[in-house]
């Protein structure tokens, strides 16, 4: 492998634990800060919301700016944020530095994509994409899982000192390793959001924020939905490892699916199995066995939601594929904060173990939000776009 995209995919997985981890130190922080899990969940929503809403605007606001200096800077106000929230004397404080971290995730994330696309011969972008991209990968099935167990061996400060140690080993690799970077051609912001002007494309990105709130909704809360099977931060971490494991299982297959059935179909059978999966936590939680199961489905369809979602999205703008994608990852993330927001009143609504309830209504509004979307890529372009 690249060396050079190895240090860039190290870096994505440090802003992918980031993203994740807390939910695996949910209650320390509660215990710490003395607040109820929900509040404590808000975490996760302030880091996404940042990272979700300042991810387009740094791209175009600082086209200008070095590639090399903008992701050495993002890095190091995440890995400064990180280290911030670890030494939080309360929670407000702790709050505050998650929006720092979402901002360092923010200059850092698009920009090490586009480079990696920059730094290696055409006929290699698509690996070079695959590489960095699974550091986010990476991050749910080993980064997470490790930082739980080591909040869970020790406190969840030492889990926030973690993430932020890869993310100064990835700046190293990066200050060491990469040469200077051409500037990509200048797209404003404007430029970055006016595919929301077209229905397909909104709709399109309505099924991922629905579908990623869906699944987050339970993620974020994972610690509470699954208390009575988790007995030990070793069992805990390992069923983290299963879900994000899903992650890698849906990505042998699915270029095949897509290929074959297109992506309104393959998202139709991932989504239906969500519904199905998260109606049944509620009682499949209660045990060891069944909660494997469940955790098991959840994380092979649920991760097998991005893959057509970036496939038709690619395929209704391939002249502006970037700029489509990385709303995509907004969406992703503004799904993270609202899975925050809505799991929070879930806890205090119906209670933690019936919160996949909360995810079914979800993942429904998906499908209804995917059906529509293909709808209309099929009444508009039957022959450009398989829907």
């Amino acid at each position: 492998m690249d060396k050079r995209l190895f240090v860039l995919a190290l870096g994505m997985f440090a802003l992918g634990t980031d993203s994740f981890v807390v939910a695996g130190v949910l209650p320390q922080i509660s215990e710490s800060f003395q607040i109820t899990p929900g509040l404590a969940g808000q975490l996760t929503t302030a880091y996404a919301i940042a990272y979700a809403l300042l991810s387009p605007t740094i791209a175009a606001l600082a086209a200008g700016v070095p590639r090399k200096q903008l992701m050495l800077s993002g890095l190091a106000v995440f890995v400064l944020a990180n280290l911030a929230t670890a030494a939080a004397p309360n929670f407000a404080v702790a709050l505050l530095t998650r929006v720092f971290a979402g901002l360092g995730a923010a200059m850092y994330a698009p920009t090490a994509t586009g480079t990696g696309a920059m730094i290696v011969r055409p006929e290699q972008r698509g690996q070079a994409l695959t590489i960095i991209v699974a550091g986010l990968t990476a991050a749910t099935a080993l980064g997470s899982p490790i930082g739980t167990v080591i909040g869970g061996l020790g406190d969840w400060r030492w889990t926030m000192a973690f993430v932020s140690a890869v993310g100064l080993l990835a700046a190293i690799g990066i200050a060491l390793l990469l040469k200077d970077v051409p500037l990509p051609q200048k797209v404003s912001l404007a430029a970055r959001i006016a595919p929301l002007g077209d229905a397909r494309v909104g709709l399109t990105l309505a099924t991922t924020l629905l579908a990623m709130a869906g699944n987050f909704v339970i993620y974020t809360y994972f610690s509470v939905v699954f208390d009575r099977v988790l007995s030990s931060p070793e069992l805990f971490g390992a069923l983290l490892v299963l879900w994000g494991s899903g992650g890698t299982v849906t990505n042998v297959v699915l270029s095949r699916l897509l290929d074959r059935f297109g992506p309104r179909e393959v998202l139709l059978v991932m989504l239906s199995v969500l519904v199905v999966d998260m109606a049944l936590m509620p009682w499949a939680s209660a045990q060891l066995w069944s909660s494997v199961l469940v955790i098991a489905v959840w994380g092979i369809a649920g991760w097998g939601i991005m893959g057509p979602q970036q496939y038709r999205l690619v395929g209704l703008a391939p002249t502006i594929a970037p700029v489509v994608l990385g709303l995509n990852t907004a969406a992703t993330y503004l799904g993270v904060t609202a899975a925050g927001v809505l799991g929070a009143a879930g806890l205090h609504l119906v209670g933690a173990h019936q919160l996949g309830f909360f995810a079914v209504l979800l993942f429904i509004g998906a499908i209804l939000a995917s059906e529509l979307a293909g709808r209309r890529i099929a009444a508009r372009e039957p022959a450009a776009v398989a829907a």
